[in-house]
């Protein structure tokens, strides 16, 4: 039987100030429950872990030597934790009014759903609409590639997954929260085997609550439960970032698309990358500071064949539902957009 409340896992990628503020405000406001702070360092060069150890010994740090990304990084903590739950907590975030013990409280009034969110606020405490997103359609892949989704945002014919038309002020079931704030039960968590391995940043809560939502278990989003998430914190060059994002959903298109489906989703992938492209070279004819973004769009559209390469890889849904074993983080347009600040870069 577990032996405490909930297990918090952070895992901190050269965010040492973040971090530290992260910690700082899970003790301020975590007190009427038992629960164990995980902290997964990987492999920062800003001393953070010789910080996080040095302000809170009672954290359990986890030091590596290489960077295992935000899925074999929650995977190896899961491995350490006794908690009954799991709460997955973004570095990058401030919980607030004991959001945690709100979130707990309402899991466990909730044996009926398995997997949970809180609302999430810009540091301005306006919201922050990421803290779930709605299932990923072919549909809603060529809205965000044609760009339908950017002139109709929130609406529910072509903006479907960003959820925008819902307030995030009222309980809520949805297909997926983000990992950013994410709650569940230990025993589904391994009922499901945990993050998949393949998703090294993105993408892996998407795949998790899909996985789940298959499984029959319901996904609810409590806005009682009220954190800060900053956003983008870890990963600053829209180049990679992108590359990265359009790799993990070429990777869930393979996992949870049938094969037809899947080749046109990668295809909308394409299309966004050479619009973009196509766009801002137009428009830096008449505003030359548009220059800079025409060149990183031009980059990510001559990186294609990363997201083409690694999405191939993919075994069909039926054979991948299990993660690897191992040893050892867009905008409100996306639901693999791990995290919700990584918005504001990725709305180009």
């Amino acid at each position: 039987m577990p032996s405490i409340d909930v297990s918090i896992i952070v895992i901190s990628f050269n965010t040492r100030d973040l971090t530290l503020a992260c910690l700082n405000s899970v003790f301020e406001h975590t007190s009427r429950i038992s629960y164990q702070v995980i902290v997964v360092d990987n492999a920062s060069i800003d001393g953070s872990p010789i910080e996080i150890a040095a302000r809170f010994p009672q954290a359990d740090l986890i030091a590596v030597g290489d960077n295992l990304g935000f899925a074999r990084g929650n995977n190896l903590a899961v491995e350490h934790a006794t908690g009954k739950y799991l709460l997955l907590l973004n570095p990058d975030t401030i919980v607030l009014d004991r959001a945690i013990e709100k979130l707990h409280a309402f899991a466990e009034h909730r044996p009926d759903a398995g997997i949970f969110g809180g609302r999430t606020l810009f540091p301005d405490g306006s919201l922050n609409p990421a803290s779930c997103w709605g299932r990923p359609t072919p549909w809603s892949a060529f809205c965000l590639a044609s760009g339908l989704t950017s002139v109709f945002r929130g609406t529910r014919a072509f903006d479907p997954e960003s959820l925008g038309w819902w307030a995030r002020d009222y309980p809520r079931e949805v297909d997926i929260v983000t990992g950013c704030f994410l709650l569940m039960r230990r025993d589904l968590w391994d009922r499901l085997g945990g993050f998949d391995d393949a998703f090294f940043m993105y993408g892996e809560e998407a795949d998790l609550c899909l996985r789940a939502r298959r499984a029959r278990v319901r996904c609810v989003i409590y806005p009682e439960a009220q954190i800060i998430h900053y956003g983008g914190a870890s990963e600053r060059v829209l180049e990679d970032k992108m590359v990265r994002l359009f790799s993990a959903k070429a990777r869930l298109f393979r996992k949870h698309w049938s094969p037809i489906a899947a080749r046109f989703g990668v295809f909308t992938l394409d299309l966004w990358a050479w619009s973009r492209a196509i766009a801002f070279g137009v428009l830096q004819r008449v505003r030359p500071e548009r220059a800079a973004s025409h060149d990183t769009w031009r980059a990510i559209w001559r990186r294609r064949a990363e997201w083409r390469r690694d999405s191939a890889a993919i075994l069909q849904p039926a054979a991948s539902g299990d993660r690897r074993p191992i040893h050892a983080s867009a905008s409100p347009e996306s639901s693999v957009d791990a995290s919700a600040g990584r918005a504001a870069a990725r709305r180009g």
